[in-house]
């Protein structure tokens, strides 16, 4: 993947220094609240060796966010595909996001997230690009907002890879956005 700048922001694919980071993001209570597992540091590593090599082959993936100014990786924000998630229509790509709590209330997702949303509909030239989340993550609902994303909550589900143990964690809004949509708020914009 070619590194992307934002006005903040570098968008890469994941470097080795950034592992204690990636660990953090994924066994964070915080971070981790809406998800039904910890990632120990053995499976950090062979998580971020995962999205590494997805971003290595399609170009773009859940990439890490660092500071541009000090270098330091703050988390990931990015687009994915939804293969394993049997609900979703084949070819879904989705928009994601998962920073360390200091990051959090920055306005960095939302940058990162215009980014990528150009990136979608620009480079990738998909038609559509959704996010979603535990129904009572409001924060990450929010950001969908802000993006301009609309709920459908006819489209709704329960996500398949969360277990029967963590009811609370199943049901699952989605958003989304269009690239017609977005060229509009973006010409509105100016």
């Amino acid at each position: 993947m070619k590194p992307m700048r934002t006005e903040r922001l570098i968008l890469r694919n994941w470097e080795e220094r950034d592992r204690e980071l990636f660990h953090r993001i994924n066994s964070d209570e915080r971070v981790m609240e809406f998800f039904p597992f910890r990632r120990d540091r053995a499976a950090a590593d062979a998580k971020m060796d995962e999205v590494r090599a997805w971003i290595d082959e399609d170009g773009y993936g859940f990439a890490a966010a660092e500071i541009a100014a000090t270098g330091e990786c703050i988390g990931f924000v990015g687009l994915s595909g939804t293969e394993d998630i049997d609900v979703l229509p084949a070819g879904t790509i989705e928009i994601g996001w998962r920073l360390a709590p200091e990051f959090w209330g920055k306005g960095y997702v939302t940058e990162a997230s215009q980014a990528w949303l150009a990136y979608g509909f620009e480079t990738l030239a998909v038609e559509e690009i959704v996010s979603f989340a535990v129904a009572g993550n409001h924060r990450s609902t929010a950001v969908m907002k802000r993006l301009g994303m609309t709920a459908d909550p006819a489209a709704d589900f329960d996500h398949p890879g969360i277990p029967d143990s963590h009811p609370k964690l199943k049901r699952h809004v989605l958003y989304r956005l269009s690239d017609e949509d977005w060229q509009a708020r973006k010409k509105a914009a100016g």
